[in-house]
């Protein structure tokens, strides 16, 4: 049996291997380079890399081969419309992902800046998940106060705590502002070393065209997503099953303590009316999750998880539609597009 290092060309991206390896400048060397066995070392996306996003695969008797970023991903480059029978016109971009099939059925600006609104709870439930324990205690500081009109609050004091789990679930079914702070505080000691995670974290996953400076996605300048970034942290997201357990619920009812340590009862209704039953998904489509989002700014969003009646995945998002009823028409519209 014999181990060899081994120069290749992939995906256009010529890569010699000797004695170490180099990506961008990074070496890497040691056992990878002179042990035999089946080994994977990962190196996630960086903007700062010529040479980055794969997965090198050590493996007896075969060399060292590199698994591109994208390999299990759907891949936009421009608009796609062709087969389709889609009203866009009311949404700032919008698209449709068959997750079985790494495909995009439909994109319209797909790679389009624009304000994600609470969307945005999507990362802060990623981060939060891959950083923190569903058993961790967070204590609310005074910075939950939110006085911003119109924003969703699920009543939070100074002193208040709740765990983790506890607020995930508020933060995703609700749409709570509040309690996205308490999370990125209880994470990362303050919203700003929290969003500085949510950034470092996108960035990895390929999602180099979002920027986040809040943890809610009340408006803020330079606070940004495309749809195509949102397909990415959200098909990340439900890697997570807590975070899949959570969209999919409707209603979530939970005991929480305040200061002085007496319980605070809390319910709560989701935000998808998808899940409310106050819209209806084609015969053909079960929606199984999701998330919401509105703001003067960012008009109305909403990102889905949805699964054919043969067991297909699909995830489907909307960004700067009019208005909320223009929003279901239209993704109603887009699911539409599934087929069995």
């Amino acid at each position: 049996m014999k181990c060899t290092n081994s120069g290749f060309l992939h995906h256009g991206i010529g890569i010699f291997l000797k004695g170490g390896m180099i990506f961008g400048g990074m070496l890497l060397s040691g056992a990878f380079m002179s042990g035999c066995g089946n080994k994977t070392y990962e190196m996630a996306y960086s903007p700062n890399y010529p040479v980055s996003s794969y997965r090198m695969d050590a493996v007896e008797e075969r060399g060292d081969t590199a698994v591109p970023f994208a390999k299990d991903l759907c891949v936009v480059d421009g608009d796609i419309s062709a087969g389709t029978d889609v009203d866009m016109s009311q949404a700032g971009a919008a698209a449709l992902f068959s997750v079985n099939e790494s495909g995009t059925i439909y994109a319209k600006n797909a790679h389009e800046r624009m304000a994600p609104a609470s969307l945005t709870k999507v990362m802060t439930a990623l981060v939060a998940l891959k950083y923190g324990s569903p058993d961790d205690l967070l204590t609310a500081s005074a910075n939950v106060k939110i006085t911003e009109p119109g924003a969703t609050l699920c009543g939070l004091k100074e002193g208040d705590q709740m765990t983790l789990t506890q607020a995930l679930h508020v933060l995703l079914i609700q749409s709570s502002n509040d309690v996205a702070v308490l999370i990125a505080e209880g994470i990362s000691g303050s919203e700003e070393a929290f969003c500085s995670l949510m950034n470092q974290e996108a960035k990895a996953l390929g999602a180099t065209n979002c920027n986040f400076v809040n943890s809610h996605g009340l408006t803020a300048e330079n606070h940004y997503v495309t749809a195509y970034d949102m397909y990415l942290i959200f098909n990340e997201a439900l890697k997570y099953d807590l975070f899949s357990e959570i969209i999919s619920t409707p209603s979530y009812t939970t005991v929480y303590k305040d200061s002085a340590g007496n319980e605070k009862e809390l319910s709560v209704n989701s935000s998808n009316l998808y899940l409310q039953g106050q819209k209806d998904a084609p015969d053909t489509v079960t929606v199984v999750g999701g998330k919401t989002g509105t703001t003067k700014a960012a008009k109305s969003c909403l990102i889905l998880l949805s699964r054919s009646s043969s067991g297909g995945q699909y995830i489907s998002v909307i960004l700067g539609s009019e208005t909320r009823d223009t929003l279901y028409e239209e993704m109603t519209d887009l699911l539409n597009e599934i087929k069995n």
